[in-house]
């Protein structure tokens, strides 16, 4: 059976790098074995969710160029992909556990909880909420055993059989995970006013969706324990797990919202970087294969398994995404990087900018010596200016009066080329070498100079052609003067 996998984040925010991971590992997962894909939008946080936070997450999957087969937009043969739109599934389920005795109605409040949760904790001398949690505090309810219907907000709580032992599964990840019995409370599935709580509605809305593979992080181990006494529970046979390492940041903590802005899918578009050298970038925070480190989308798709993710956390190297980043500046095709670079112009003021030849040629003379779609971009606005600054030093040392008259000469041959195209142009410098016997940095430099204004550019046949003809000679002549 071909797999189906799912992505279901909480719209809480932007897009998390770990987020993307995920996805990027169940959609390569999908598309190596011809399965499906499926993007389902878990919006139970009704305090934290909002419509800015779910096109944040599409926006963020769309740039990394991560298609869903089934969801919002989209579609599918198991709708609705929102948990917010089916609370009458999430009830009815709710209702049919209730009725075989693997769930009750608790109408404990939630200040009782709270009194429980203090007398256990003054019981063991703990102050600490981390503690308490660590310590094991399991809540008994007085309704655990009763079948009694009365006025007045309850809670769904399953109920936990009593066993001794272990149990697990099999994950294929990290091998067989187990989990003592005793270890389990009778955890609240359905809040009062009727919305899931995530081990309920994440189990229920996999069995209607047929997920048959479920790929997450590894902070959801725990989680899994629970969902699978839900899947006995109701005779339903549960998909395989697969969980990731987690993603540390530079300080080797866990890569937050709240600490690391690179967990921002979106900032480092901001910043220009391309999504496929992040995507290839975070692929290789928990995924091998050998030591290679750079891999096309279509490797990628050929070569990515679960049973080849690692076990221990990726540490986030800035240094390394850099590098990630200016091999696939190089690599990628310049029509692609072009038009992803055209937007960098316009933020930088060059209104004029569009996707024509002088871009994808600048392109052509950038992408070798930048970083970033954002250095490309810083590199090629004085090429769309008309007139530039001369550097003070640069001109002194070569605008002097033996180099205006190289310049002359050059602007002699320049104004006869009739294409005016880097071969044609590029000749300019060997040609005036030969008839004056001076040497090329001598002719070189101060057309450089007087075309950008400083020492560094691209080639001499380059530069003249990115700049063109007229804006070309217009500088020239001004430097001459």
């Amino acid at each position: 059976m071909k797999p189906r996998v799912r992505f279901a984040p909480s719209p809480t925010g932007y897009l998390h790098i770990g987020g993307a991971r995920t996805a990027l590992f169940n959609w390569l997962y999908a598309r190596r074995h011809g399965g499906t894909f499926i993007l389902r939008i878990e919006d139970t946080d009704q305090e934290r969710s909002t419509p800015e936070s779910v096109q944040a997450i599409l926006d963020g999957l769309k740039w990394l160029e991560i298609d869903w087969d089934e969801g919002p937009g989209v579609g599918g043969p198991f709708p609705p992909y929102t948990q917010m739109e089916k609370l009458g599934r999430y009830t009815q389920v709710a209702q049919q556990l209730i009725d075989t005795g693997w769930a009750y109605r608790d109408y404990t409040t939630e200040e009782e909880v709270a009194a429980a949760r203090r007398a256990f904790a003054q019981s063991k001398g703990i102050t600490d909420e981390k503690e308490l949690r660590s310590a094991g505090f399991k809540f008994t309810s007085p309704w655990r055993d009763k079948r009694d219907v009365k006025d007045g907000p309850f809670v769904v709580r399953f109920k936990m059989p009593a066993r001794e032992g272990t149990f697990g599964f099999e994950d294929m990840v990290l091998g067989r995970i187990t989990k003592p019995f005793e270890d389990l409370d009778d955890f609240v599935l359905l809040r009062s006013d009727g919305v899931p709580l995530y081990n309920f509605g994440c189990v229920v809305d996999d069995h209607d969706m047929q997920v048959t593979h479920v790929g997450r992080g590894q902070e959801h181990i725990n989680s899994t324990f629970p969902q699978l006494m839900v899947y006995e529970a109701l005779g339903w046979a549960p998909p395989q797990f697969a969980h990731f390492p987690l993603i540390l940041g530079p300080d080797r903590e866990k890569l937050s919202k709240r600490k690391h802005p690179e967990a921002d899918v979106m900032r480092h578009k901001q910043n220009g970087v391309l999504p496929h050298a992040l995507s290839n970038f975070v692929m290789r925070l928990g995924w091998s294969h050998g030591n290679d480190e750079l891999f096309t989308r279509q490797q990628l798709i050929e070569l990515f398994d679960f049973k080849d993710v690692g076990h221990s956390s990726g540490v986030w190297n800035p240094d390394k995404l850099s590098a990630t980043n200016e091999h696939w500046l190089k690599q990628s095709p310049v029509d692609d990087v072009a038009a992803r670079l055209l937007p960098f112009l316009h933020s930088a003021g060059v209104v004029s900018a569009s996707l024509d030849d002088k871009l994808k040629k600048g392109v052509v003379c950038f992408r070798e010596r930048s970083k970033t779609l954002v250095e490309m971009a810083e590199k090629l606005v004085p090429y769309y200016a008309h007139g530039v600054t001369l550097d003070p030093a640069a001109a002194a040392k070569h605008l002097t009066a033996d180099g205006k008259v190289m310049l002359g000469k050059a602007r002699e041959f320049l104004q006869g080329v009739s294409t005016w195209t880097q071969p044609n142009l590029e000749p300019v410098v060997d040609t005036l070498a030969s008839a004056t016997g001076a040497k090329k940095g001598a002719i070189a430099q101060p057309i450089r100079v007087a075309a950008t204004g400083g020492t560094v550019s691209p080639g001499i046949g380059d530069t003249l052609e990115l700049l063109g003809r007229e804006e070309a000679l217009y500088r020239i002549d001004l430097a001459l003067k």
